[in-house]
């Protein structure tokens, strides 16, 4: 065929991000390019054949279907120039098959089928294969990036934040702990739902009329011809496949895609100037900015969100693609093929963030000059319980108006609560009993009031590491 540059191509998928992750896009080439299809096609043709071949010639089947000789000769350009001719991608390659099968076997090529029998089966072999040997393995790597740094970072002391605002302290380990156990939760979904993508030899309304020609049990012979493949048939079909199984499976893939657009947003503003908590690897010829020669964006994380923006919104049309009027329509042919630019878009993100987490820099003097960056106000929270632990029905608003006073005179909330005498002694009394520490030494290390984070983090890191190793054993 005609060789085109790959920079005449009106998909940035086919040129920028190629170029980015070449040997990420050529896997995936063997499962969702046009290729592939043709190619997951034919084998779902070449198992019909064998089921039928085999139950008019038992063992000489094997001989008289010669799958590897059709592999070889059945080609995308030669299914395409037929196409040219028929207008039916299927037909097409039916008819081409039959040129290289044996005259004996050659009414029995997709005899029984419809063309959605062959296309739905097909994709859920091609998706379920993308996912399983793809997508997940990229997955599991970033988990085991992500389940590392928060064990690495689990006592990192990190101001907390919510709203834009300090909040209490955490750890940088429990920050990325979220991410490792909400991924690590995803992943494990896409993998029950991979394992369930469905294929079909139910003709074309789903009713096995044409099948029940062939033989006494037509789901007998629907199971034969999918075990052949992988595969298990779908409850009810019409003429295609109940679209839920694949509807669940893209599903979890965007949730996932939330969780890795999240933790970008996250270490995008980390890398705020006002911040300046993490960093991203920049190589010592990298460009931040045309005209600002002392920028470092943040531009990867920034690049993860918006391939969550272009591609996310599609999860729409994989809805859309669950209604077919009647037993089908052909509403969901052109967006069913889009379903591989969208694992491609994911995969492309996914890639980009291993690629952060793996050379993250990250700043733990900052993020202690940040934490007491406040002083001690961050401690007000734990001021107010340990009151009203010691009986104070007021302690909020005791410290609250503590807070406006530190405020107004600028002074440390310790001083401003130290002002009142018997409030200063319930507090260190209740910090005695709870932590073994007296008021003036607890008050002098906000870093100390982090609950359970470095103890979540460790158990989060290590329970999703392991998980993460034994997956990429596989």
């Amino acid at each position: 065929m005609e060789q085109r540059s790959i920079f005449a191509s009106l998909s940035p998928l086919d040129h920028r991000y190629y170029l980015a992750n070449r040997e990420l896009f050529e896997k995936l080439g063997g499962f969702l390019s046009e290729e592939a299809n043709v190619a997951f096609c034919l084998e779902a043709e070449i198992a019909l054949l064998t089921v039928h071949a085999r139950r008019l010639y038992g063992e000489d089947a094997k001989a008289l279907v010669d799958a590897g000789a059709l592999r070889q000769k059945v080609t995308v350009e030669l299914v395409y120039e037929e196409e040219e001719r028929t207008h039916h991608n299927i037909r097409a390659l039916v008819n081409v098959m039959k040129r290289f099968v044996p005259e004996k076997i050659n009414p029995y090529v997709h005899l029984g089928a419809t063309s959605v029998d062959i296309l739905d089966t097909a994709m859920s072999l091609r998706v379920g294969g993308a996912v399983r040997e793809v997508v997940l393995p990229l997955l599991w790597e970033l988990e085991e990036r992500l389940a590392v740094l928060a064990e690495k970072e689990a006592e990192t002391p990190q101001v907390g934040r919510t709203h834009g605002q300090h909040a209490v302290p955490v750890t940088f380990g429990f920050a990325m702990a979220e991410y490792a156990a909400r991924l690590g939760k995803s992943l494990l979904e896409m993998e029950k739902r991979c394992g369930d993508l469905r294929g079909k030899l139910a003709g074309a309304v789903g009713a096995y009329n044409a099948t029940s020609l062939l033989v006494d049990d037509p789901q007998a012979l629907e199971r034969e011809y999918l075990q052949e493949l992988g595969l298990e048939p779908a409850e009810y079909a019409t003429q295609m496949v109940e679209p839920e199984y694949m509807l669940r499976l893209l599903l979890e893939i965007n949730t996932a895609f939330g969780i890795i657009a999240n933790l970008a947003d996250d270490l995008r503003h980390l890398q705020r100037s006002e911040i300046d908590e993490v960093r991203e690897f920049f190589s010592s010829t990298q460009v931040g900015s045309s005209t600002m020669p002392q920028k470092r964006n943040p531009w990867n994380s920034e690049h993860v969100k918006s391939l969550w923006k272009a591609f996310s919104p599609r999860v729409v049309t994989f809805f859309m693609d669950q209604i077919s009027e009647h037993q089908r329509d052909l509403s969901n042919s052109a967006s069913g093929r889009f379903v591989a630019d969208y694992i491609a878009g994911f995969c492309a993100a996914a890639e980009r963030m291993n690629r952060i987490i793996e050379s993250l820099y990250v700043d733990r003097q900052q993020m202690r000059k940040n934490l007491d960056m406040g002083g001690d106000m961050v401690l007000a929270e734990a001021a107010y319980i340990l009151l009203a632990l010691e009986g104070d029905s007021d302690a909020h608003e005791a410290v609250r108006k503590a807070t406006l006073l530190c405020e107004k005179e600028k002074i440390s909330l310790k001083e401003a609560l130290a002002r009142n005498e018997k409030l200063w002694d319930l507090l260190d009394r209740g910090l005695r009993d709870s932590l073994g520490l007296d008021a003036d030494t607890f008050f002098s290390d906000s870093a100390r009031y982090r609950g359970k984070a470095a103890e979540k983090a460790v158990k989060i890191g290590r329970r999703y590491r392991e998980l993460a190793a034994k997956r990429r054993e596989k």
